[in-house]
């Protein structure tokens, strides 16, 4: 009796150290993996360099977290990060991560620093790194190559975000400012059709440039505004008031801006309404 409690025991434990050593290994190699997914299909959306330090994945738990996000400058500008993040906190369905769609159930980008760097009179490196997105009723020419496992996102919070601008040096002219952009809040990103992680990273950035946008409104130079708005437009993130209100912003862009701001933030949360919520309207 004893020699088979022994023995029992002895299997007990041995299949106790197997599972720990899969569920580390899988942790290691999962990480690697998000930190892989992140930086490529940032890469191949933006059309410039995404990196991450790191990522730390708990499947147990749940939860996702990384250190350092980098979103680099287009080439030409004196500015060589166009974005810097910390760190992210990110929940999910921890059984959903073994199927084809994987749930966040929240996403929380807080204290990203953006420097918006003016390049002429009306582009700059937000915009021309949005110029590449494909408007949101584009249909890709070719198949494409997997973009991995779809994501549905319940929430993403976006908070703290400050946008350092820098404005061509005009003499007797302020060229530096600072905007601290109101919370963004996102739900339901995917809806029925389940996005990937280069959607999901472009959706990310519209929205930012949408509350450059809004809060820039009588505050950056007016064809630097009106440019990086009539691009917006061209992507289908703003409503038709805005681009109205966008038409004047050459000549008095403040005449405009209550319609503008109001405008603004109704076309970015259209643009990521479930698609029945559209066939709706």
């Amino acid at each position: 009796m004893k020699k088979s409690l022994k023995i029992l025991y002895i299997v007990l434990s041995v299949i106790v150290v197997l599972l720990l050593v899969i569920v580390i290994a899988v942790n290691l190699f999962a990480d690697s993996a998000v930190k892989m997914a992140i930086e490529s299909a940032g890469t191949k959306t933006l059309q410039v360099p995404v990196a991450v330090d790191s990522v730390n994945l708990s499947i147990l738990g749940g939860k996702i977290g990384f250190k350092n996000l980098v979103i680099d400058n287009p080439p030409g500008y004196k500015h060589e990060k166009l974005l810097e993040l910390g760190g992210a906190k990110i929940a999910v369905e921890t059984g959903s991560l073994l199927t084809d769609i994987v749930n966040i159930k929240e996403i929380k980008l807080d204290g990203m620093n953006v420097v918006l760097e003016q390049r002429g009179i009306t582009s700059n490196n937000i915009q021309d790194i949005i110029k590449s997105l494909p408007a949101k009723d584009d249909e890709p020419n070719e198949p494409s190559e997997p973009a991995g496992k779809k994501l549905h996102i319940d929430t993403l919070q976006i908070t703290n975000t400050r946008v350092k601008v820098k404005l061509l040096p005009i003499p007797g002219k302020v060229d530096t400012l600072t905007l601290k952009l109101a919370p963004i809040e996102m739900t339901d990103l995917g809806g029925e059709n389940d996005i990937d992680t280069g959607a999901l990273i472009s959706k990310i950035l519209l929205a930012i440039a949408g509350g450059i946008a809004e809060q820039g409104a009588g505050i950056l130079p007016d064809d630097m505004l009106g440019s990086l708005t009539s691009q917006l437009g061209k992507l289908g993130a703003l409503s038709s008031s805005v681009l109205e209100a966008g038409k004047d912003v050459g000549g008095s862009v403040i005449k405009g801006a209550g319609d503008a701001t109001k405008g603004i933030t109704d076309g970015i949360k259209g643009l990521f309404k479930p698609k029945e919520d559209k066939d709706k309207e």
